[in-house]
């Protein structure tokens, strides 16, 4: 055997034992399947979630039961809300009647009786003598066997008919009324200028509707019938009076027409046909809306990145009770108001009582009477239920948590919201804290910022809103609301620009305001708590080393707020940086432990209080206003007062009447906001970048340290220390411990099933 064979059988073998070990090599690091199963959770109450049923949304059979005793016990005819007239008795929602704070907080922490389990219903009882409102009390569940009517005590009076919600069909009752007997009354200027076909028109409606208490009239706004219709206005408004519980009463109060305003549409029919009408005809456009489909203009490519637990996911959701590490609490969505969270804990000890979102407000300007007269309240239509079905790993991470919602308005059958709520945990993609130090010694310390998301999105005609609530290793909440959906547009005329911005041929983008309130009953350290305000000033002071040179010094300033008077913050008043709830205990430094409310908001102008439908909305006059917690004001406003704002069911500002709030149980009211001015960048559709507001609630003296300091997380490691070894160095181990592949459920949706 010659030299060149040996040295080719050589290089041959050398080959073969390379292929090996990579073959090796590639089978250690072959991904697998992630375990599906948390690993251990720190220790919680095995009963926990038990007890957060005290919280839970009404099942489906629930609903039932609550229904079913209506019909049977009630003593009046109750139509099915989707067919009632005006004048019939009908159900138009059932919720979860939350028991009293005192009555929960001894269930859970003192070994008290579990609370009865009861319903709210909400009926329109039009067909009485005195046409109202009225809500029930059903219990208790599951068989019912007392109602009670709680609108006096809740209200201080009957609730008047007028000031109720306005039902679907009588949307559709309205259109009806438009299409039959309004548009043909006008039948060359609806034909020749509108084109109009009875299928190609769709309308948005205004709220508040009228000028005084009892107006019931709306002006209903047209737009092509395509989609995105928000943006093509076709320049017709029509102001319809449907305050009669007649519906062959109803009638035409105004018609507006690019600019002009007309008695009725007889009287714009005749200004059209004599030549007298300024016609500003609008381009017909497909039904995918040409400007203002959503479709995008790409075709897939590279797929982004996506997040999966590779050790499982961990926290766990029992029924309604959610465990991160050292968080736990109970969710929940209300009809009117959307998601809640109840009992927030961290390490076992109770931050909040209750978080919750109460009211979402946007008021409009614009030269269309529709969109001048705009002041949407929407808890009024329902944050809750209008809750749209997630899409997996678009409106939430493929690999979340989905949770499913039961809800019964106008109605008397439930229905169901199939993944109306997300859960998630989420690597933010930045250290929570780091350092970095080459002085003095070597050595490298962090935390990655890994929090946990609860989710849910409500669309509300065009607008739809997502609301976080978020959980940080800190200790730290965070409530955030993103905007996106279509803008509210008019029909462009006239000093068009005084209002908002051009974005297409005939779309104005008008101007509007955003505010959103929420609830937050924080009980930090106990029930009892003050509130205490830290900022800064500068003092001049002489240098001690050198007397004759003077220097200006920040130093604390601290203030107890005593009153609820001096903890109402107006919306463009001067509020101190810091301010906390304060308990009566103190860390191991001897300072009060308390939780920080800090906001971010870039919220607009509140409306005048000289206004007659102000005090409707006088929550939005305040960013922050403290209160003493009464059960008598569980909510910052009403679904009543959307339709009667001159005359609010309920108004905010009578709650702060200048009573005591130290060593109190306290409620931050806090309201949160932005302008937004739509622009050409705002089509097809609004974007959430940029359009982000809310608040933080963090830790102040609370702990003696930073609690993550202890999360399992962390990652330390010297100069002298292998920083690539997993005893060292636990992200060295990820190569190998993230070396599994996730089993991704197939995507569904059935967001348009059951509509």
């Amino acid at each position: 055997m010659n030299v060149k064979t040996l040295l080719i059988l050589l290089v041959l073998a050398l080959a073969t034992i390379f292929a090996l070990v990579c073959v090796l090599l590639t089978r250690e690091r072959a991904p697998g399947v992630c375990p599906q199963q948390p690993p251990e959770q720190e220790e919680e109450d095995d009963g926990a979630d038990e007890r957060s049923l005290v919280f839970a949304d009404l099942s489906a059979e629930e609903l039932a039961q609550v229904v079913r005793y209506l019909q049977e016990k009630l003593g009046v005819p109750l139509v099915e809300a989707s067919r009632a007239l005006p004048s019939d008795n009908c159900i138009s929602w059932v919720d979860v009647q939350l028991p009293g704070k005192a009555e929960v907080l001894r269930f859970l922490d003192g070994g008290g009786a579990r609370p009865a389990r009861e319903a709210l219903a909400v009926l329109y009882l039009g067909g009485q003598a005195e046409p109202n409102v009225t809500e029930y009390v059903v219990g208790p569940l599951p068989a019912p066997t007392y109602h009670r009517d709680v609108t006096v005590r809740k209200y201080g009076g009957k609730v008047p008919y007028h000031r109720r919600p306005t039902l679907a069909v009588e949307y559709e009752q309205a259109a009806e009324f438009l299409r039959s007997q309004v548009f043909p009354t006008a039948p060359s200027f609806m034909r020749q200028v509108i084109e109009y076909n009875e299928t190609n028109l769709a309308f948005v409606t205004a709220a508040p509707r009228g000028f005084q208490s009892g107006d019931r009239t709306t002006w209903f706004v047209l737009f092509q019938n395509v989609s995105g219709f928000f943006l093509h206005p076709v320049g017709l408004e029509v102001q319809v009076d449907h305050s009669s519980l007649d519906i062959s009463q109803w009638a035409v109060s105004r018609v507006f027409y690019n600019g002009q305003y007309y008695r009725d549409m007889a009287q714009l029919e005749g200004a059209y046909v004599q030549g007298r009408l300024s016609v500003e005809k609008v381009k017909k456009v497909p039904w995918d809306g040409d400007f203002s489909s959503m479709k995008p203009r790409a075709a897939p490519a590279a797929m982004s990145p996506v997040q999966y637990e590779p050790q499982g996911p961990r926290y766990s959701i029992r029924k309604n009770h959610v465990v991160f590490l050292a968080w736990s609490f109970a969710f929940g969505m209300s009809v009117s108001r959307g998601m809640r969270l109840f009992d927030i804990r961290y390490r076992g000890e109770r931050i909040a009582y209750e978080i919750s979102v109460q009211e979402a407000l946007s008021v409009y300007g614009s030269n269309c009477p529709g969109g001048m007269s705009t002041r949407y309240m929407d808890g009024s239509f329902g944050i809750g239920r209008f809750s749209s079905p997630l899409v997996r790993g678009v409106d939430c991470p493929y690999s979340a948590t989905y949770v499913d919602m039961n809800y019964l308005a106008q109605s008397h059958v439930s229905r169901i919201v199939k993944n109306a709520l997300c859960i998630f945990e989420q690597n933010l993609g930045s250290p929570l804290r780091r350092h970095y130090s080459n002085l003095q010694s070597s050595y490298y310390g962090g935390l990655a910022n890994s929090a946990l998301v609860a989710r849910s999105i409500t669309a509300l005609g065009n607008y739809d809103y997502v609301w976080d609530f978020i959980f940080y290793q800190t200790g730290a909440i965070e409530a955030k609301v993103q905007a996106t959906g279509y803008m509210s547009s008019s029909f462009f005329h006239g000093d068009g620009l005084r209002y908002g911005n051009r974005v297409w041929e005939h779309t104005l983008g008008t101007i509007h305001t955003h505010s959103i309130n929420y609830k937050v009953d924080l009980d930090v350290g106990g029930v009892q708590n003050s509130l205490v305000a830290h900022d800064m000033a500068f003092e001049m002071a002489r240098a001690p080393w050198s007397p004759e040179q003077q220097m200006e010094r920040p130093r604390l300033t601290k203030k107890v707020l005593d009153t609820e008077d001096q903890a109402a913050f107006r919306h463009q008043s001067k509020m101190p940086r810091y301010i906390f709830f304060a308990a009566n205990g103190k860390n191991k430094w001897g300072h009060q432990r308390g939780y920080r409310i800090q906001l971010v908001s870039f919220a607009g102008e509140h409306m005048p209080e000289t206004s007659p439908m102000e005090r409707a909305i006088s929550w939005a006059r305040y960013k922050l206003a403290v209160t003493k917690r009464k059960e008598g004001e569980p909510t910052s406003t009403s679904v009543y007062n959307q339709n009667d704002p001159w005359t609010p069911t309920v108004a905010f500002a009578d709650f702060i009447n200048n009573e005591t709030i130290t060593n109190e149980d306290l409620v931050a009211w806090i309201t949160t906001g932005f302008l937004h001015i739509p622009h050409s960048e705002d089509l097809p559709n609004t974007v959430t970048v940029g359009n982000s507001v809310g608040f933080l609630l963090r830790p102040y003296n609370y702990y003696d340290l930073d609690p993550s300091i202890y999360s399992q997380d962390g990652v330390f490691f010297t100069g002298e220390q292998d920083s690539t070894s997993c005893k060292v160095n636990s992200v060295a181990c990820l190569p190998k411990r993230a070396a599994c592949l996730p089993t991704f459920p197939p995507f569904t949706y059935d967001g348009f099933r059951n509509m």
